[in-house]
């Protein structure tokens, strides 16, 4: 598809979100598995919701403007979970608070690039005047900001502390 327009750009971008968000989803559930830390564990829960949360969110957003929710594969998730596998799934750890740090830390930047994808299509939706996209795009991004400090919370409250 040419992106000859800034609601090409969107699409292209819902798209991207798209598949991040299912690598995510999928990758989210295997830290569940891994974590040990009771908050932590809740989290990802809760992070594994949230992920679903924002997948039926995009997928009649997508739809809606004649797309496949699945046109986008993206390489940038693709790399983020190719870390988490590297460092969490793939590695052995000592000590069960160290390897609850590595998947807040993974997890995190799973996050950030959430964060960077809705922040993104929430403007172009309101610069196009789709307001009421924007305004479910923009619970999505709330719903990340919420997940990613509720990791810091726990990296900070008691993970760190202990893997220290």
């Amino acid at each position: 598809m040419a992106l000859n327009t800034l609601k090409d750009v969107y699409i292209d971008q819902l798209q991207d979100i798209y598949s991040a968000d299912r690598q995510s989803l999928e990758a989210t559930k295997k830290l569940h598995e891994r974590a040990s830390d009771p908050d932590l564990k809740a989290a990802l829960k809760a992070g594994v919701e949230g992920i679903q949360s924002g997948l039926d969110t995009l997928k009649p957003i997508i739809e809606g403007h004649g797309a496949k929710p699945t046109g986008e594969f993206c390489k940038g998730m693709e790399g983020i979970v190719k870390e988490v596998d590297a460092h969490v799934i793939n590695t052995e750890f000592g000590d069960d608070a160290v390897r609850d740090a590595m998947i807040i830390t993974q997890y995190q930047r799973m996050t950030h690039y959430g964060l960077a994808g809705y922040g993104c299509v929430v403007a172009f939706a309101k610069r196009l005047g789709l307001d009421d996209e924007a305004a479910k795009l923009n619970e999505c991004l709330d719903n990340t900001y919420e997940g990613d400090r509720r990791m810091t919370d726990i990296a900070v409250g008691d993970v760190n502390k202990q893997a220290a």
